[in-house]
Formats: structure tokens, sequence, C-alpha cells
């Protein structure tokens, strides 16, 4: 593999992100990928509108031990390629881009660490990949399609309003300025937190990726996500690996999802905390803990 030197990042955020950096081209993208320590692969994915930036913490945690901590950066978010059309985002698309990392970063015998969209992409990346997978850490994600008679939740149905939903996510940088109240401690994202997390997405040109994967979300069951969700939760439900879940019950978009998870993988060890649903700021050890673990039954 050729990795390419990154992006540059304003001093201020530099010293925020004390890993390695690079670019790695997947399926005719630029990714952007941080990394820190050495062994076991360790492979996390974050979901809209964040970037690699969210698990620095979790990182830390672990430490320069026994793990390799791989921190990509979703197509269209972060520092990775920005297409300019709604439609490159489908499901489909980013199980294939993160997929195609995953191959040309050669990872194996891989800790699948998955939080918000980052858990169907991830799972999806590697239902074609299973012989890569080595354990799971669920955080506050779906990993199925939804159940009948379901209701999107007030962000999503914000997210499919004409024109004022444009507005506010291409105009405003909505959700990405407004993170911290998903939290269950807003102070968790504030300050300088909180202006790394608009930085990717500061020109109106670069957004187009929050509202796109905020309406990848179902609205109904013959939604185009559908069939990848379906593949994603007979993944988790063959599984016979490790997992774990952490989540944070103060979510205000996923928490009541928990329940659900845990009957789709009734064997993992559950933990749960007060945090929201950017949970990697608020409980990174909690998260660090449940990585070591897994990975320990996975020997």
């Amino acid at each position: 593999m050729i990795k390419r030197a990154p992006p540059p990042l304003p001093e201020w955020l530099e010293q925020m992100l004390p890993f390695e950096r690079y670019t790695a081209l997947a399926d005719g993208h630029s990714l952007h990928v941080m990394e820190a320590g050495q062994g076991q692969p360790v492979l996390c994915v974050h979901g809209n509108p964040t970037w690699g930036f969210l698990y620095r913490k979790v990182a830390a945690a672990l430490g320069e031990g026994s793990h390799r901590v791989v921190m990509p950066d979703l197509v269209g978010l972060g520092l990775s390629d920005k297409p300019r059309s709604a439609r490159a985002h489908t499901l489909e698309n980013h199980i294939r881009w993160l997929g195609a990392l995953v191959d040309e970063l050669d990872l194996r015998d891989v800790i699948l660490v998955v939080q918000d969209w980052g858990g169907p992409i991830g799972l999806g990346a590697f239902a074609e990949r299973e012989n890569r997978l080595a354990g799971l850490v669920i955080l506050n994600t779906v990993v199925g399609p939804p159940r009948p008679g379901f209701r999107p939740t007030a962000f999503h149905r914000f997210a499919r309003a004409p024109l004022i939903s444009d507005l506010a996510f291409r105009a405003l940088g909505f959700p990405q300025v407004a993170l911290h109240r998903a939290q269950g401690d807003p102070q968790s994202i504030s300050g300088e937190v909180a202006r790394a997390y608009r930085w990717p997405l500061r020109r109106f040109s670069d957004r187009m990726a929050p509202l796109a994967l905020a309406r990848m979300v179902p609205d109904s069951l013959v939604h185009p996500s559908i069939p990848a969700l379906e593949r994603c939760q007979d993944l988790v439900q063959r599984f016979r690996g490790p997992t774990a879940i952490v989540w944070g019950d103060r979510d205000p978009v996923l928490g009541r999802v928990r329940r659900h998870v845990e009957k789709l993988l009734p064997e993992a060890a559950v933990t749960v905390t007060e945090a929201g649903h950017f949970l990697q700021e608020e409980v990174p050890d909690e998260i660090a803990r449940a990585v070591i673990s897994v990975g320990a039954r996975a020997r």
C-alpha cells in the first residue's frame, strides 16, 4: 500500500491529534486515516457528521500496547474526499468504499468498533469479509433494518423537510454546530473540541454529506438502505466471535435502540452509561476496556 501525504491541519488542531496521518486510495476515493499503536487492528468507524477525531480519546486510553488503532474518515466527511453529488451517498457505496480501504490496508483479525452510521457501514463491509473479523464493539448505532411500524426520529424527519433542511444543513452547518445537544454532558463537546468537529466542513461546498447521510436513514421498509441493513443483521446474528456493547442511554437519537441491539447480540457484554450520542467523548475508558476484553477473548 502506498501511503500518501495527508491534508494539512491548523496548528491548534494538529496538537490534538498526535497520531500517524496519511491518505489511502480506496475504490477511486482518497480517504484520510489516522493510526496509533501496534498490534491487533482495531478499526474505529464514526458516523454522521463526525470524523476520526471522534476516537482520539479511545486511542489514547488504549495506549501504545498491543493494539493498532485505525481511525479513517468516511467519504464525504473529515479530511476524506467529498463528492459533490448527494446521489453518491448511498449505504451500498459507503460499504464498498470502506471495504476497499480494509482491503487496501490488508486489515486482518480485526476488532471492529462502530457508532452511528459507522455501524451499518462497518458491518456491511465485513459481511463480505467475515474471515477478517475477530470481534465487535458496538456503540450507539443500529445493526439491522427498522422493525415494522417504526417511526423515524424528529432529526431524521427534519432532514426530509423540503428547503428548510437544505438551508439548515448546507448553509447553517447543522448538525455539526449542535453536537453538544446530543450529549449527556453538553460540555463534552465545547470550545476547541466543538471547533474541531466543525473545521472539516467549514466550507459550504463541503457540506453535502451530513444531509445526504441523514436521508440515508430509512423512512419506510422499502427504502434503498434496507437490503444492506438486512445483511448487517445477518452478520451480527451469525457471528460467533466475542462482542461487547457500550451504550450512552442519554442519546436523544438512538438511546432507545439499545434493547433491540441487545436482543440481536444476546452474548455481548453490555456496559450502559449516562453518556449521549457521541459517547467516545464522554466514556472513552469504558470503550477501551471493552476493546481490550474483546481482544483478549478473541485469542
